[in-house]
């Protein structure tokens, strides 16, 4: 599968870093968004005109400023223009409550965070490798 587009919603500027450069050397990924805060990444959706502006996979975070990411994940399983695209939790939490209340909101992955740096290379790789080459994600949307 060619020309993935990625929206990455990450407040901490070194998790950003890191991941755009494990990313930045990948054949499927064409395109990362970044939003540092769930408010940014609700209206980066709202405003999106096109499908193909849209993301065919997206990486959440939890912890976000203005708009946790449990209300981001909400708000697009709730919108049938959105509730397809997969949402993978990428986030320090390892919180049994929210682990749950991920899934209860639909989720398609929770992974928490290594703490170790070559460890979180592996689990961005990783995520690349099951979500990019292995699973089938929708590439087209209706509005």
């Amino acid at each position: 599968m060619n020309g993935i587009n990625l929206l990455l919603v990450e407040d901490n500027e070194g998790d950003i870093f890191v991941t755009l450069e494990a990313f930045e050397e990948s054949k499927i990924i064409s395109k990362v968004v970044v939003k540092t805060d769930g408010a940014l990444a609700i209206n980066y959706f709202k405003e999106t005109n096109h499908e193909s502006d849209l993301p065919n996979l997206v990486l959440l975070d939890i912890n976000l400023p203005k708009v946790s990411g449990h209300e981001v994940l909400k708000y697009l399983k709730q919108h049938d223009n959105f509730k397809s695209i997969p949402v993978i939790m990428f986030t320090t939490s390892s919180s049994k409550a929210d682990i749950k209340k991920a899934y209860q909101n639909d989720v398609n992955c929770f992974i928490t965070k290594p703490m170790d740096s070559g460890d979180y290379l592996r689990a961005l790789s990783k995520i690349e490798d099951f979500w990019l080459n292995t699973a089938s994600i929708p590439t087209g949307y209706n509005y």
